[in-house]
């Protein structure tokens, strides 16, 4: 699968901005309503779901993690879920950071190779990286980002479909 593994620095730290938007509108309306910071990290959409703190925690990991297996860099370390609004800002930060120091040639002709990674504790599938990148991290990517989204909405938080482009088309 030949792909452009490099554009995805740009997608996932739009990613990362409309976390951080996100997350700025639901610091804004747990402060109207009365609610702390740390209930708001742990609001859920359904009680056997993980909380908001975990989704932002896997929005800030992805990105940084999955483009450097990708670009056979070492793999920084995780961002815990156990951050506070201030620490969850920062994390993203230095996401962010570590995305816009990738270069195009880091990438250069690894689409295709093959990256053994183990996921869920007992799966350790073999694929392609350009496969991990566009199907795998990007799905799970944007399935965390959208949960938190509607786990705000869910809330009463007032955002909408645009903020989802919070970091930009």
């Amino acid at each position: 699968m030949t792909i452009n593994l490099y554009s995805f620095v740009g997608m996932y730290t739009r990613v990362l901005d409309t976390a951080a938007s996100l997350l700025a509108k639901g610091v804004e309306h747990a402060a109207a309503t009365g609610v702390s910071e740390a209930d708001m990290l742990n609001w859920r959409l359904i009680e056997d779901m993980q909380p908001l703190s975990f989704q932002l925690m896997v929005v800030c990991n992805f990105p940084p993690q999955w483009l450097s297996r990708a670009a056979d860099l070492p793999v920084p370390e995780d961002v815990t879920a156990d951050l506070d609004v201030a620490g969850f800002k920062a994390a993203i930060a230095k996401s962010k950071a570590y995305l816009a120091a990738l270069t195009p040639e880091q990438f250069a002709g690894r689409d295709d190779v093959p990256l053994t990674v183990t996921i869920g504790g007992d799966m350790s599938p073999t694929l392609p990286a350009g496969q991990w990148v566009s199907v795998f991290a990007t799905t799970n990517l944007f399935f965390h980002l959208s949960t938190a989204y509607g786990i705000l909405r869910s809330k009463g938080v007032q955002i909408g479909k645009p903020d989802l482009f919070g970091g930009g088309l």
